[in-house]
């Protein structure tokens, strides 16, 4: 394959209408690079595994802030090295991370470490997303159950695997009912097919134990013949649409066209845009969503030109406990991501590897909020493996969630 693969170990502790997406078709600017093997939206080694060797086990992570150059993995013998893993991006996306944060507190009870500390570390170590914190404390939950009930250290340890490995099946399973009903309301939205989407971020196999979410609605309306075009904002400043969603719309081989975050507006001026599919990190109570920074001003435009604007996001990423937009916590991150421009596998002149080359003042101090909120009102539909809620309101998120709750328990 045309990706190299490495293995690391994670450190412990660190006026067109109509005719301008068939215009890039028919040019060959958006078609995929030829070296990419268009078969299937994963990568060639899956997002995150748990593996077993004679030292001990660890959880394996595809790297990926050296995608689309390389496929590395990252190998996390600690809760501390994952912690690191996860605030520096090596592993994202709220559902993965949901998937993370429970294998996480798996790897603490077999390697002996302390379950409620690592559990408390990877529960905050990304704030904003409370997938992350949902699969942690339920992995602790169930070490604490099985301690409780008089299992020792070996099976304890074995019940929170156990646990983290159910997450795991069922956000693949939540992904690919996401999908249908995603596929379904697109459709009904807007008949006859020919969909062009635009997304923003990464939202799919990378950010899952499936397909994804947002994505995983535009990949299934590419499989049955109805996406035209997918629209990739590039997603600065750290670019995860240019890395991670181009690079997962080629090998799927999607029609996609990358662009810049700031071009979005002319595209939907020109009648280029049928639908917003984005994902989501938290849902507030009121139907407020937490996604990644430039989803807001996305809604805005969105809801002038008319065009709908649709979360694609599992139920668990609903959270009844926010009560509104307000109330959840935006990670702010370093300045230097938006100063420097990360280099992350290739030497480059003023650069070091893994550093990042200036692209402003020595000094300039940045707003890098990593999320921002869009409010209910610009929000056309939330669709999760549940189903599609519209409009968006606290009552029906409410009454998802206890649906949900209702199929969990029987």
């Amino acid at each position: 394959m045309p990706y190299g693969l490495r293995t690391f170990y994670c450190p412990s502790g660190s006026g067109q209408t109509g005719r301008m997406a068939d215009q890039y078709a028919q040019s060959g600017e958006a078609v995929r690079p030829p070296d990419v093997a268009a078969v299937s939206a994963h990568p060639s080694i899956p997002a995150i595994r748990w593996d077993d060797p004679p030292e001990g086990p660890v959880l394996v992570l595809l790297d990926q802030t050296r995608l689309p150059g390389e496929e590395s993995e990252l190998v996390c013998t600690d809760p501390p090295g994952l912690v690191q893993a996860i605030r520096t991006l090596a592993v994202r996306g709220a559902p993965l991370l949901g998937i993370a944060g429970a294998y996480g507190v798996a790897l603490a009870a077999a390697r002996g470490f302390d379950v409620d500390e690592a559990a408390d570390a990877l529960a905050g170590a990304r704030p904003t997303a409370v997938n992350l914190a949902y699969g942690a404390r339920r992995a602790q939950a169930a070490h604490r159950k099985a301690v409780a009930g008089g299992a020792d250290r070996r099976q304890a340890a074995a019940s929170v695997l156990a646990v983290a490995r159910a997450l795991h099946k069922e956000d693949a399973e939540a992904s690919a009912r996401m999908a249908v009903h995603g596929l379904a309301l697109l459709d009904e939205l807007m008949p006859g097919g020919g969909h062009r989407v635009l997304t923003h971020c990464n939202t799919g196999a990378l950010v899952s134990g499936g397909e994804g979410t947002a994505f995983a609605v535009a990949l299934a309306a590419h499989r049955k013949g109805r996406l035209r075009r997918l629209w990739v904002d590039e997603t600065r400043p750290l670019l995860q649409g240019a890395r991670l969603t181009a690079y997962e719309a080629a090998r799927s081989g999607m029609p996609y066209t990358l662009l810049t975050d700031n071009a979005a507006g002319s595209l939907f001026a020109a009648g280029e845009v049928d639908a917003v599919l984005i994902g989501a990190d938290r849902i507030a109570a009121d139907g407020s969503v937490a996604n990644k920074v430039g989803s807001y001003p996305l809604a805005v435009l969105a809801r002038y030109h008319h065009v709908p604007f649709i979360v694609v996001a599992p139920v668990t990423t609903v959270d009844p406990d926010t009560p509104d937009g307000a109330a959840i916590e935006v990670e702010q991150r370093a300045s230097h991501e938006v100063t420097e421009v990360t280099v992350p596998f290739v030497s480059a002149a003023g650069a070091e590897v893994g550093g990042g080359i200036p692209v402003a003042p020595l000094g300039t101090q940045a707003y890098n909020p990593a999320f921002d909120v869009t409010p209910p009102e610009l929000v056309t539909a939330v669709v999760t493996e549940e189903g599609v809620v519209s409009p968006v309101t606290t009552e029906g998120l409410a009454e998802l969630c206890a649906r949900s709750r209702q199929v969990t328990i029987s």
